[in-house]
C-alpha cells in the first residue's frame, strides 16, 4: 500500500466531523492527495445501506443483521474506494471503520467481540487503519450537542451510548500504538494542534 489510511472515531458528538474537515483542509494545502470518506456509507450501494441503518422508521432490526449491514456496507466501500485509493498513493480521512462496530455493535449491543474483528478483517479485506483518532467526551455532553433530529442509532439509551464509550476506550487501551485518545473537550484549536501533530509524524 503507497497511501496512508487514518480513521477518526468517537461517541455522539465528540466532534471528529469538524476535526477530518479541518485536517482534509491542512493536508491540502500542503500540496498531498487527499480523500475524505464517511461510514457507512461512501458508494451509492453503501449510502443505500446507510438510509436502512439509520432510519428512525427502521424497526424490529436485530443485533445480528445491524452488524452484518454495517460489515456490507464497509465491504463495498473497501472494494470500491478505500484499496485502489491506498494503491494510488492516496491518504484516506475515513469518518468511522471497524473500530465503530466494535464498539456500537459489540459493546453496545452484545455481538461477541471475536465474530465482529474475525468479520470485520473479511470485510475490510485485511485493511488496518494505520493511525486512529479517537474522540473522547462525556455522554450526556456529547447527545446535547447534537442540533438536529438523531438517528435510530443516537435515539438510543444512555447506558447504551455509556457502553460503546467504555468500549472505545477499552479498544485504545488494547492499541495504543494505533489508537490516539483525544479529550474532545477541549478547544477546536488545541484538539487540532494534537491531530497535527500525530499525522505530521505519520507522514514524515
Amino acid at each position: 500500500m503507497k497511501g496512508k489510511f487514518i480513521t477518526f472515531e468517537g461517541s455522539e458528538g465528540s466532534g471528529k466531523s469538524t476535526q477530518i474537515e479541518l485536517i482534509q483542509q491542512y493536508l491540502e494545502g500542503q500540496g498531498r492527495n487527499v480523500l475524505f470518506l464517511r461510514e457507512p456509507g461512501g458508494v451509492v450501494i453503501s449510502e443505500q445501506i446507510r438510509e436502512i441503518l439509520l432510519d428512525t422508521k427502521t424497526v424490529g432490526m436485530g443485533s445480528e443483521c445491524e452488524t452484518l449491514l454495517y460489515m456490507a456496507a464497509r465491504a463495498q466501500l473497501v472494494d470500491e474506494v478505500i484499496l485502489p485509493a491506498l494503491n494510488g498513493g492516496k491518504i484516506i480521512l475515513c469518518d468511522r471503520f471497524l473500530d465503530s462496530t466494535i464498539a456500537y455493535q459489540g459493546y453496545g449491543n452484545g455481538i461477541n467481540l471475536e465474530e465482529i474483528k474475525r468479520i470485520g478483517v473479511f470485510a475490510a479485506q485485511g485493511i488496518v487503519p494505520d493511525l486512529t483518532f479517537l474522540f473522547d467526551l462525556d455522554v450526556d455532553e456529547g447527545l446535547a450537542r447534537i442540533n438536529r433530529p438523531k438517528d435510530r442509532i443516537e435515539n438510543r439509551s444512555i447506558d447504551y451510548h455509556s457502553r460503546v464509550k467504555r468500549g472505545y476506550l477499552e479498544i485504545a487501551k488494547l492499541e495504543p500504538t494505533r489508537v490516539k485518545v483525544i479529550n474532545a473537550q477541549n478547544s477546536k484549536e488545541e484538539i487540532q494542534a494534537v491531530v497535527k501533530k500525530y499525522i505530521d509524524l505519520l507522514l514524515r
